[in-house]
């Protein structure tokens, strides 16, 4: 694959889960929510609905790439970047976050 279409799949997906995380703070004034979710989506969408039982998981595993695992970090890093923005404009006293 080549790197224009990766680096926008990664931008986007980190955009992406920082705007929805950064909602999700402010909606429900909890921290560390969306990226809690988005692992706990990640996993079982990821992992087990799409694991042919009959190969072993470390197979199916290493049938990802690294572009799938960057893309999947990128999202990650949103997360949790929303985590700690909502998190320092608290401490700064903004009250609505």
């Amino acid at each position: 694959m080549q790197f224009l279409p990766v680096l926008v799949l990664m931008i986007l997906f980190f955009v992406m889960m920082f705007g929805i995380g950064f909602i999700l703070n402010m909606l429900m004034k909890t921290t560390w929510f969306p990226a809690y979710l988005f692992i706990i989506v990640l996993i079982p969408i990821v992992i087990f609905s799409m694991w042919d039982r009959s190969s072993s998981f470390g197979t199916h595993m290493s049938s990802y790439g690294p572009v799938d695992y960057l893309i999947g970090l990128s999202g990650v890093a949103g997360a949790i970047l929303s985590g700690w923005t909502i998190q320092k404009l608290r401490i700064g006293g903004y009250k609505m976050f």
